[in-house]
């Protein structure tokens, strides 16, 4: 080995594999770090069997390596493969505990008191080498451990599985199959898991697979097991193992002993880098999750181009191609010098990182609309967002006057309300100028959301104002509502959960920006629905207006987010506001009578619980039947199957029943698609007029069907060709008479699809649902073949009339 190296790589994550394989091609002395026993650590210590995805799709992979999706053990051996067949030069067991630069060379120190020298380092460390522990007396017995291999070795055992992220649900689901299983999760729901693993824990703990301590955090382990401390006290539970899945910080004490700068105090703060992954120590190179860049490929990138950049070349990042083509609209650009103008520019854009900002251009559309044009109209289905880079737009905010408009510029955002609530658009926005607009999906605008506070405190900021404007005092200007936006609180309510109780002292309201509710009252000693209220209405203003305790009691139809409004900072803006006052009371005198209705039909207000608990409040278009009227002739199956190639998207017996109104297994639509949320292709969409449908982009990888709460998703193999013999005749089209097995064999040859879970007899299966026969005239299949009209596709404020009429 020389005896100064061009690079030494610390950490043997995809980032430093990539990194040393490309090392080696460009034959650069060099050293890659590992202070295991083996490669990759973190992938390593996935659970066994785990299918590793091979996203952001749209990205070109740059590496000597290389990588597909698959199962963990096929990819840790293509990369070991990889390496040795490159000539990197890996030593394992070595654990670097110092780096310190003298002159312009780095000295780094090993744990056995080794020492080399480099160049160059680059630390590709990740974060997993430091997992957060359990802070409590007993975190180091040995009934304690901090990672899952293969939930199979376990069996018969009683196990607490402690954490709420995506880690711990999926070992408490794997080993729930032959273990009983407790999760601990410290706060009142699983907030950071995706929607596929959502789903997945709370059917285990309704079905009473997984028992689930909320609110409690340890106190003490011992040898016989944990104690709690719980919402209702101390509890201990007695148990064989505990598997404590708490995430991982960033080793900032060593990386700062290096010499690296945080930006803050924040624990779950990064280092920060320039484009080239250089840190504030020039020669100190950070890449991989480290860096903020914790997907495989984006990581297998970065260690390509680091070395790239240490031998002196200069490349364009790996997605420089698809952004140049992405700003092609705005004419011959520099991608980064566009990305500063964004960030100029775009407030809500303005603190994000380089990485954050690539990313959600890469995913975002840009449009160059032109004086006029029409960008979306009033109660279309779209959730995007959009944000003005270049002109004015004009917001149509009356549907019987397009002159009442309200102009936005450079800079601003709309479409929020779209994206928050999952409904229709509430105005038509067309472009008041030529302009460059850009429309970032859903999906990529959660993300952000989620992970980046100020992006979403200036969403907020706007969006409850807009809100407040839109449905509560239309017409009165910003400056007269200040008070009452200053007021505002976001609350997020649970399935369930109760917003305020019958009784209770009124002293705000509330309104509803996504999801749905329901009234009720205590009618003979029991609780009766009387009324379903979706978004963008308001409730609790009739004890503000009364004066009175509350006369109802609201509960969240399903996951439901309000803006809490001040009663007081209300009853000004309404003294100061005769209209707004007026269509306030009217609309209280409206309720009055509606409850007064309804108290007189209680089993109404149990047909509308019961499809509010069916999934009825958060879909958009619902197939029920009328089983007065049902025959069982199963026309509504087999024009389903005939509509799409033979396999039925429903299944009419399949479902529950009340009264009368049955609702099969068939999609819901629902507002905000569970199935949309992890989905690794982006196949799952939202047409215009509310249908959501799974594109030819499917890869089969069945997340769809495990988020999806109401099993209408299916997972089915393509359907054989039929023998088409005027095709064959006039065109030589498909196989000819006694050549359709082999036709059919070679066909599943090259539909082979490697590691999917889904693949049956190597043949990929893809998903299926309701699509709503978006491509028919004349509506969906199912309803236009029922001969007595029982099957009917009601929206949620249809069912209220539906349930009116069921006696």
């Amino acid at each position: 080995m020389a005896d100064r190296l061009k690079v030494a790589i610390v950490g043997s994550g995809p980032a430093g594999l990539s990194a040393s394989a490309h090392a080696a091609s460009l034959r650069l002395p060099h050293v890659l770090l590992e202070r295991t026993d083996h490669a990759s650590d973190t992938i390593y210590k996935y659970q066994k069997g785990k299918f590793v995805m091979a996203t952001p799709d749209i990205l070109p992979l740059r590496s000597d390596l290389s990588f597909r999706a698959g199962k963990r053990e096929k990819i840790l051996d293509d990369w070991d493969e990889g390496l040795a067949s490159c000539g990197g030069r890996i030593r394992y067991n070595a654990d670097v505990t110092r780096i310190a630069k003298e002159g312009d060379t780095f000295h780094l120190t090993l744990a056995g008191g080794d020492t080399l020298k480099a160049e160059n380092v680059v630390m590709a460390i990740g974060l997993q080498g430091n997992i957060n522990k359990l802070r409590c007396d007993g975190a180091e017995l040995p009934i304690v451990q901090y990672q899952l291999d293969d939930p199979n070795e376990y069996e018969a055992e009683t196990i607490v599985v402690i954490g709420a992220g995506d880690a711990a649900i999926e070992n408490a689901v794997a080993l729930s199959k032959q273990n009983a299983v407790i999760i601990v999760n410290r706060r009142a729901e699983f907030a950071r898991a995706k929607q596929g693993n959502l789903s997945l824990i709370h059917s285990a703990i309704d079905k009473g697979d997984i028992q689930c301590y909320y609110e409690s955090s340890p106190l003490l382990v011992d040898a016989s097991g944990i104690t709690l401390e719980t919402a209702d006290g101390e509890a201990h539970v007695s148990c064989d193992r505990i598997i404590a899945r708490l995430g991982a910080s960033p080793p900032r004490k060593f990386v700062e002993a290096c010499g690296i700068e945080f930006p803050s105090d924040d624990r779950a703060a990064l280092p920060e880098v320039s484009p080239r992954y250089e840190s504030n120590i020039p020669g100190l190179y950070i890449i991989g999750a480290l860096g903020g860049y914790p997907l495989i490929k984006q990581a297998m990138n970065q260690g390509y181009e680091v070395i790239e950049y240490i031998a002196g070349n200069d490349i364009a990042p790996a997605d420089e191609p698809l952004l140049v083509d992405k700003f092609a609209a705005m004419g011959e650009v520099n991608v980064n010098e566009v990305l500063q103008a964004i960030r100029k520019t775009i407030p809500v854009f303005a603190s994000l990182n380089t990485l954050l900002l690539r990313e959600a251009m890469l995913d975002s559309q840009v449009h160059d609309f032109k004086e006029g044009q029409t960008i979306f109209k009033r109660n279309d289905y779209s959730d995007t967002f959009f944000t003005i880079f270049v002109g004015q737009v004009g917001i149509q905010i009356s549907a019987e006057d397009p002159s009442m408009v309200v102009t936005l510029r450079e800079g601003e955002f709309f479409g929020e309300m779209g994206l928050i609530s999952g409904r229709r658009r509430s105005a038509t926005v067309v472009a008041a100028t030529d302009c460059v607009v850009f429309e970032t999906p859903r999906r990529t605008m959660l993300k952000l959301i989620q992970s980046v506070e100020s992006v979403k405190r200036t969403l907020d900021k706007t969006s409850i104002l807009r809100q407040i404007q839109t449905y509560l005092t239309p017409g009165v200007p910003a400056q007269d509502l200040e008070e009452l936006v200053e007021s505002a609180e976001i609350q997020n309510f649970k399935a369930g959960e109760t917003i305020f109780e019958q009784g209770d002292i009124g002293n705000h309201m509330h309104l509803i920006r996504s999801g749905s509710c329901t009234v009720s009252m205590k009618i003979g000693g029991r609780d009766v629905v009387l009324s379903y209220v979706p978004s963008g209405n308001y409730i609790g203003e009739m004890a503000l207006l009364s004066e009175m305790p509350r006369s109802a009691t609201v509960r969240a139809a399903h996951n439901t987010e309000t803006i809490c409004l001040s009663g007081e900072a209300f009853s000004a803006v309404l003294n100061n506001n005769a209209t707004v006052r007026d269509n306030i009371e009217a609309k209280f005198r409206e309720r009055i009578k509606q409850n007064e209705q309804m108290e007189g039909r209680p089993e109404a207000g149990n047909v509308i619980q019961f499809l509010i608990e069916q999934g009825v409040g958060e879909g958009t278009d619902v197939l029920l039947i009328n089983e007065a009227l049902c025959i069982h002739c199963d026309n509504c199956e087999k024009a389903c199957a005939e509509t799409h190639d033979g396999l039925s998207r429903l299944d009419r017996e399949a479902g529950p029943s009340f009264a009368s109104i049955h609702v099969p297994t068939s999609c819901r639509h629902c507002e905000h698609p569970h199935c949309m949320s992890d989905c690794p292709p982006d196949a799952i969409h939202r047409a215009p007029d509310g249908e959501v449908f799974i594109d030819d982009s499917c890869i089969g990888c069945g997340n769809c069907e495990s988020n999806c709460p109401y099993k209408v998703i299916q997972m089915a193999s393509p359907p054989e060709s039929k023998f088409d013999l005027f095709g064959w005749l006039l065109f030589g089209r498909g196989p000819g008479p006694g050549e359709e097995v082999a036709y059919e064999a070679e066909v599943k040859r090259n539909s082979r699809f490697n590691g999917s879970d889904s693949a049956q007899g190597g043949v990929i299966k893809k998903a299926v649902k309701c699509d709503m026969c978006k491509e028919l005239v004349g509506g969906a299949s199912c309803v236009r073949a029922c001969p007595t009209g029982a099957a009917a596709r009601v929206s949620p404020e249809e069912f209220m009339t539906l349930a009116t009429l069921s006696r």
